[in-house]
């Protein structure tokens, strides 16, 4: 079995902010700033974060130095690790990469920022620690790969990132690679994630994201006390690949490792919903402008979608078609579509009008069908079609790259226009501005104080009952 874990031990250990490609650099600093955007809103717009931070408080992880962004009062190590893994994860806004259908920044730049609050680390040693766990994380999901690895059960972006995130944590820390091959032995008994959250709209998506950045943070503080990792963690017999799914390819793994970046394959999320559905919104908004079409004369919509797309946003279709939640809204292509056509627009402030009378009346209207043409696109492209009928007429849009993937990746203003659009409203446009610039700059920062600094609330959203 190919050495995978010995290969990224070696490779994370090393890894230095001057070898980084300029894009590669660039990039990591954009994904951060996207990340940290999702973390300010999703601790006072998810519904979720108030049990989840009394529990974290009930376990004694409130008690500390550590920055929350988006929260005034200061946590634990792991407290903070848990909670902006967890915030990242609330919104589903945060990046993707889609052929490892998961989200690699929610588990690994929450767990590098912790570590770095620990050892008080440079900019330039947290963008490198980032790489290194995101290259990890997406890496083990195509290994696996992903669609396998779904067909289980699992949640990638939970099983794979909290070896991400400790191998970002331990980079951050400075390990060697026998101390990174340990943290990734260690992470191993730690790895989990489950997709039932599709059942009822559960919380527990965002939580186990959370808590793989937590771990991931744990696995490297264990190793940097030299508790001993099994070995072989990765590529073993009870290993990571072996156990989590039924055909795992470990030499794509570490296929020109360091020559190439998974990275940079990871996209921003346009809109926060599941990835599935972007396509089908950006058909649906050409659409509707293109035709000057309106809500009231449409007669059906079909979403052409892949097979792992219908899994997630397209079946079952009575379900989908009728949301009861924002979780139940993010993974709903007829809604996120319904959103688009009806209000030429899907965003964030979308979901408290799910019960909107036009979003109602047009849901029913729009199916999910699993499309020949947009399968033989997956999973190079999270593609998708969108066929409307109205006026007499049959309206058909092919959109083989959404907006934000990385062939059609943001700019770096439509990026701080997304920051600004979540944080503005928690940090003030002032102080958001401020994080941003802090982020965009981190490359400078001789440590990481500074930044988490910014992160506390001045003009503030608030949850009811808050």
């Amino acid at each position: 079995m190919t050495a995978v874990t010995a290969a990224f031990a070696r490779y994370a250990a090393n890894i230095r902010h001057e070898d980084l490609p300029a894009e590669v650099e660039a990039r990591t600093r954009f994904l951060i700033l996207d990340l940290l955007g999702n973390i300010v809103r999703g601790r006072h717009d998810a519904e979720s974060s108030l049990p989840l931070m009394a529990a974290a408080q009930a376990m004694g992880l409130s008690h500390g130095n550590h920055a929350v962004f988006g929260e005034t009062s200061r946590w634990s190590p792991a407290g903070a690790a848990l909670l902006n893994g967890a915030f990242a994860h609330s919104l589903d806004f945060d990046d993707t990469h889609a052929a490892g259908t998961l989200h690699p920044g929610a588990p690994v730049i929450p767990a590098a920022l912790a570590a770095a609050e620990i050892c008080g680390a440079s900019g330039k040693d947290i963008i490198a620690a980032i790489v290194a766990g995101y290259e990890v994380t997406n890496r083990l999901a195509v290994a696996l790969p992903g669609g396998d690895h779904y067909d289980r059960g699992y949640h990638p972006t939970a099983t794979c990132g909290v070896f991400g995130g400790a191998v970002a944590a331990g980079r951050v820390f400075g390990f060697s690679e026998a101390q990174i091959a340990d943290a990734l032995g260690i992470a191993l008994s730690q790895s989990a994630g489950s997709l039932q959250f599709l059942a009822n709209g559960a919380w527990t998506k965002r939580f186990q994201v959370g808590w793989a950045a937590m771990a991931g943070l744990s696995a490297a503080l264990l190793a940097r006390e030299g508790f001993r990792g099994a070995t072989e963690a990765l590529e073993g017999k009870a290993g990571f690949l072996r156990a989590y799914a039924p055909n795992p390819n470990p030499e794509r793994a570490i296929r020109n490792l360091g020559k190439e970046f998974e990275l940079m394959e990871t996209a921003v999320k346009p809109y926060p919903s599941c990835r599935y559905g972007h396509a089908n919104v950006d058909a649906a908004l050409a659409l509707r402008a293109e035709h000057n079409l309106k809500a009231e004369e449409i007669e059906s919509v079909t979403m052409g979608l892949p097979n792992k797309g219908m899994l997630l946003v397209g079946a079952p279709l009575a379900y989908k078609q009728n949301p009861k939640n924002v979780v139940d809204g993010q993974f709903s292509g007829p809604f996120v579509v319904a959103c688009a056509l009806a209000h030429g627009h899907f965003g964030w402030d979308s979901y408290p009008k799910m019960d909107a009378p036009e979003l109602r009346a047009l849901m029913p209207k729009i199916t999910c069908e699993e499309d020949p043409e947009i399968q033989a696109e997956f999973p190079a492209n999270m593609s998708g079609k969108l066929t409307i009928r109205a006026r007499g007429q049959t309206f058909v849009k092919k959109v083989v790259v959404p907006k934000g993937e990385p062939a059609n990746f943001l700019t770096e203003a439509e990026l701080r226009a997304k920051f600004h659009g979540l944080a503005d409203a928690v940090l003030g446009a002032e102080g958001a501005r401020a994080l941003a610039d802090a982020v965009v700059g981190l490359a400078s920062a001789s440590d990481v104080h500074g930044l988490m600094r910014l992160g506390a609330p001045q003009a503030v959203l608030r949850l009811a009952g808050e």
